[in-house]
């Protein structure tokens, strides 16, 4: 594909030769002559002289270099649109394996691809163009809408609701029971029944081994447009807003309400029963015990505002040395005082 032709799929600017073939994408430090880079953050602009590849996807116009570029209003965005350009996943042909176990009373949309050991239960539905590889399963009376991806090894539970073009990866589990106990007079615990459902919105993509869990009474929820990363929790009744991002290893206690554009980094937890507000951004290992305020940037357990955060860390490096000189300093007023107790009495006498 050349170059001035991928320019105009991507609506970039073309600053150099666009006559030169293109076969593929790959990262700076990788390309060769003949396939695109990019360069998403201008802080590693300084490796484009050492940059082997045809050409460039950019912000901004490379100087001091004859590299060709397509210059893009959001180089990551068209880094990925030029992905897409060179590959597509494969995707299973259309049918029904053999070995699949699909109950009398499911529902299946057109063009489905249904593969080995898939197991749907009764009165579950599924839409339009769904693709589920080996051993998933669908339990009774749950339903999926149009172009929905479930992985092998993915389950949706009973009852539970997927939306549009929801993408589950492999070993994700969604409405499993809720970890939820009462505790006897006699120490044992008591299962409460988990009688909600688990509901995930249009555009969501949740990544391997996470788990959506099922409501107590009522749903948990993720809503329109969220991606979960590997081994997340999302704990039961909790509702995670529109266009969240929450990075592996995150977990959400309980009735946890995240609002719209929420980041959660990697190792994050939420300690439940609170509301995390709009555009929140909450950094890595961070521990959440109470509301967080609409675009707070949070961080630490228990976490508070990111620059004094920084500031405290800054700080806690520092105190073996500042008890030291503390110490010292201690010493030296002790010694002081126990001079001038001795001055005194010499001249009392």
């Amino acid at each position: 594909m050349k170059l001035k032709e991928i320019a105009e799929a991507l609506g970039c600017e073309l600053v150099g030769d666009g006559d030169i073939e293109i076969t593929g994408v790959e990262a700076m430090e990788r390309a060769d002559a003949s396939e695109l880079t990019f360069l998403a953050n201008p802080k590693y602009a300084h490796r484009v002289k050492d940059c082997r590849a045809a050409a460039i996807l950019v912000g901004e116009p490379v100087s001091k270099t004859a590299i060709r570029s397509l210059v893009s209003k959001n180089p990551y965005l068209d880094f990925a649109r030029a992905l897409e350009l060179f590959y597509q996943p494969p995707r299973p042909a259309p049918g029904i394996h053999p070995t699949a176990a699909i109950a009398a009373t499911a529902i299946l949309g057109k063009n489905p691809s249904i593969g080995a050991y898939c197991v749907i239960g009764e009165r579950a539905r599924i839409g339009d163009n769904a693709i589920l590889y080996p051993h998933v399963v669908i339990y009774d009376g749950a339903a999926a809408g149009d172009d929905f991806q479930a992985h092998s090894f993915a389950v949706v539970r009973e009852n539970c609701r997927i939306g549009h073009r929801v993408i589950l990866q492999n070993g994700v589990v969604i409405g499993g029971d809720g970890f939820g106990f009462a505790k006897r007079a006699d120490g044992t615990h008591y299962k409460i029944p988990q009688s909600g459902i688990a509901v995930i919105e249009d555009d969501v993509e949740i990544q391997s081994l996470s788990a959506v869990d099922r409501a107590t009474i009522g749903e948990s929820r993720v809503k329109r447009g969220a991606k979960l990363d590997n081994l997340v929790q999302v704990g039961h009744a909790s509702v995670v807003g529109e266009d969240n991002i929450i990075c592996a290893q995150a977990g959400l206690a309980g009735s946890s309400v995240l609002k719209e554009n929420v980041l959660l980094a990697g190792q994050v937890g939420v300690s439940g029963h609170l509301t995390v507000n709009r555009n929140a951004i909450v950094y890595a290992q961070s521990g959440i015990g109470g509301d967080v305020a609409e675009g707070a940037v949070i961080s630490g357990s228990p976490a508070f505002d990111a620059r004094e955060w920084r500031r405290a860390v800054t700080a806690f490096q520092k105190l073996p040395d500042l008890l030291k000189r503390v110490r010292e300093l201690e010493r030296r007023v002790e010694q002081a005082a126990r001079g001038h107790a001795v001055n005194q009495d010499e001249r009392t006498e």
